[in-house]
């Protein structure tokens, strides 16, 4: 077949995005949630490289079968067919909570997209996508602990702690200037509450400890909104440790189940933080990767399952909610010769919620015929996740379009922000 060229995408409902060409989509006047407080934000980042042909399969595509092979989505409405989007793209079969944000129009979901980095190192990669600069290690702070530190007073609204970390340790994408909350689930046994007095009495002696344990137990009691044991305030008082992962061979949420509960309990309080980042493990998927079924497909649809239930638990401030879901770089476009896929350039990123103006792709795509890879193997990347990231900040958070441009992604003035990404 005859290779797509990717200018005819760009009409008939795929959109071209901001990159290097400077392509824009038109702004509206009023932003949605800017400088309100109101508005809310989840940071996802999927650590190992997501396969973004496979999460967004171009199933319209006249290389995509042929380039793909044993990898590649059937076409919608066939037996394990990709969930259809538009006319070119669609989301993998397991992502079926996504596809009905799609279509209640709160789901814009992006392709060929990537980073300033352009090797396949992980730990360089994930570092670049956190520190918001061109280069690895870079800087020591992250770009979204320098956007709430950027934050106007109307959209702190009092609060010390706008941003909170899920997990055992704190990404540095919110390390920085701003004070961030952080929160990690523990599996210590509970204690009654005899047993807690008791090592209240035993802190207040100790201003510090006294102030830990304090902010630990308003923690816990805001996430769960339940009785405050001491295992969960011992669960919020580390800070070190592994990510949260899916390793559940069954596809199970697991720990992940507890994050996403976790995240709503923090988010769907007025008074709490109005800002929250968490990461997911296990997509690196060199080996016995999957289609359909398979080790992809187990973990899509544990994430899948988990923003579907930090919708259900976040009630009705779901409605001035987005989550961003990003990774770290793409993977090749071949089956490599484990059955799996190595690593890539550009890949897809999904931006979900109620506060999202939605239904929408946004792709300016470059086809998947040889020439049109990147150094032969890849993705090539048209759509700078700068672009992405600067839209939702300014748009959705309010982080003024100066402190975007010199602190949080400085020398970025080629990633134009991606505009009209929420409602108003």
């Amino acid at each position: 077949m005859t290779s797509i060229n990717r200018r005819e995408f760009l009409t008939g409902g795929t959109l071209a995005a901001a990159g290097a060409a400077g392509a824009l989509i038109t702004s509206r006047v009023a932003f949605a949630g800017t400088g309100s407080g109101d508005s809310r934000f989840v940071l996802v980042i999927m650590r190992g490289a997501v396969d973004g042909l496979a999460t967004v399969p171009p199933w319209g595509d006249g290389d995509y079968a042929r380039v793909r092979g044993e990898l590649a989505l059937g076409a919608p409405g066939s037996a394990g067919g990709a969930l259809q989007l538009d006319g070119l793209f669609g989301l993998h079969p397991k992502l079926a909570f996504l596809h009905d944000c799609h279509a209640a129009a709160e789901l814009v979901t992006f392709q060929a997209v990537a980073s300033p980095y352009r090797e396949r190192s992980h730990f360089d990669g994930q570092d670049v996508l956190e520190n918001g600069t061109t280069h690895p290690h870079a800087v020591q702070t992250g770009w979204l602990n320098r956007a709430l530190a950027a934050l106007p007073p109307s959209a702190r609204r009092g609060r010390k702690e706008i941003g909170v970390a899920l997990g055992q340790n704190v990404p540095l994408v919110m390390r920085g200037p701003a004070e961030v909350a952080s929160w990690s689930p523990s599996h210590l046994a509970a204690l009654d509450g005899d047993t807690l007095q008791r090592i209240q009495d035993l802190y207040a002696r100790d201003p510090l400890l006294s102030r830990r344990l304090a902010d630990a137990l308003a923690a816990d009691a805001m996430v769960s909104g339940g009785p405050q044991t001491m295992r969960d305030a011992g669960a919020a008082m580390r800070e070190t440790g592994a990510g949260t992962g899916m390793q559940d061979a069954a596809g199970k949420p697991g720990r992940y189940g507890e994050i996403i509960e976790a995240a709503a309990g923090f988010l769907r309080h007025d008074d709490g933080p109005r800002v929250a980042v968490f990461d997911t493990l296990g997509w690196d998927t060199h080996a016995n990767e999957g289609a359909a079924q398979g080790q992809l497909a187990q973990r899509l649809a544990a994430l899948d399952a988990g923003l579907k239930a930090l919708k259900e638990q976040l009630g009705p401030a779901w409605r001035n909610t987005a989550v961003l879901l990003v990774t770290e770089f793409g993977r090749t476009a071949a089956v490599n010769g484990t059955r799996g896929t190595d690593h890539g350039t550009a890949t897809a990123a999904l931006l979900a919620g109620g506060a999202v103006r939605g239904g929408r792709v946004i792709a300016d795509w470059p086809g998947l015929s040889q020439r049109a890879l990147y150094q032969q193997r890849d993705v090539a990347p048209t759509l700078d996740l700068r672009s992405v990231l600067k839209g939702v900040l300014l748009e959705h958070l309010g982080v003024p379009a100066r402190a975007l441009q010199e602190t949080v992604f400085p020398q970025s003035a080629s990633a134009r922000p991606v505009r009209d990404l929420f409602r108003v």
